[in-house]
């Protein structure tokens, strides 16, 4: 069985004990998972890979090794602080704008950086932080997002989460399926990595700055802070 839980992956395994034990798995940036016949050991980029029942090979490749894999105990999580430490899943329904407003008001933190640490809301990577924003007229930098606008960005993220699932992931350059299909997601961005091209809402030039060392698109005219 799979799982997930934010960005980590679950894969239960049989280990012969009545609890189990799980494999739980962060990509990272570069991060790719593909299941084939067998693994190439010599590849350069291979990091693990595990033989499944049906003698396939669930292989791990990562190019810029911020991937991490850990085992443990089945449901035991304390040991992987990032994980133990997320916020609610988007589609769940502790999720909502009033968890979502309070969270970001316990912090000064420009609200980007606050999404990206995965406590508000587990799962929301730089991609769908920017297009979220976008969608619900916030600018990333702000530093104070009144209740209304927090349920406007709760609805927004679950928006641009759901565009990601129903169009099968964004590949810009590392995502693939397990298959090593590349998504269609990226067709469909209205924000993320279009800066220089006019904004689909207003028509203002949408603009790329950083905050906290990562790459943001925004629209200067309709996500005034």
């Amino acid at each position: 069985a799979v799982g997930r839980r934010g960005k980590y992956l679950i894969l239960a395994l049989d280990d012969g004990s009545e609890a189990g034990c799980e494999l739980v798995i962060h990509l990272g940036m570069t991060g790719r998972l593909s299941i084939c016949r067998d693994a190439d050991r010599d590849h350069r980029h291979l990091r693990a890979w595990w033989r499944l029942d049906d003698d396939e090979v669930l292989a791990l490749h990562d190019i810029r090794r911020f991937g991490r894999v850990h085992v443990v105990n089945a449901g035991c999580y304390e040991t992987i602080a990032t994980l133990d430490r997320l916020g609610p899943e988007p589609f769940s329904d502790e999720f909502t704008g009033d968890s979502l407003w309070r969270a970001l008001s316990a912090s000064r933190r420009c609200v980007k950086t606050q999404l990206l640490s995965q406590r508000p809301v587990a799962g929301v990577g730089n991609i769908y932080a920017d297009e979220a924003l976008w969608l619900a007229q916030i600018n990333p930098a702000a530093r104070y997002v009144s209740k209304p606008r927090a349920h406007r960005l709760a609805d927004a993220i679950r928006v641009a989460l759901k565009s990601g699932l129903r169009h099968g992931g964004t590949t810009l350059r590392d995502y693939a399926a397990l298959d090593g299909s590349s998504g269609r997601n990226q067709h469909h961005l209205r924000c993320y990595g279009r800066a220089g091209e006019p904004c689909e809402r207003c028509g203002s030039e949408l603009r790329r700055r950083i905050i906290d060392a990562r790459g943001t698109t925004w629209c200067p005219a309709c996500q005034r802070r």
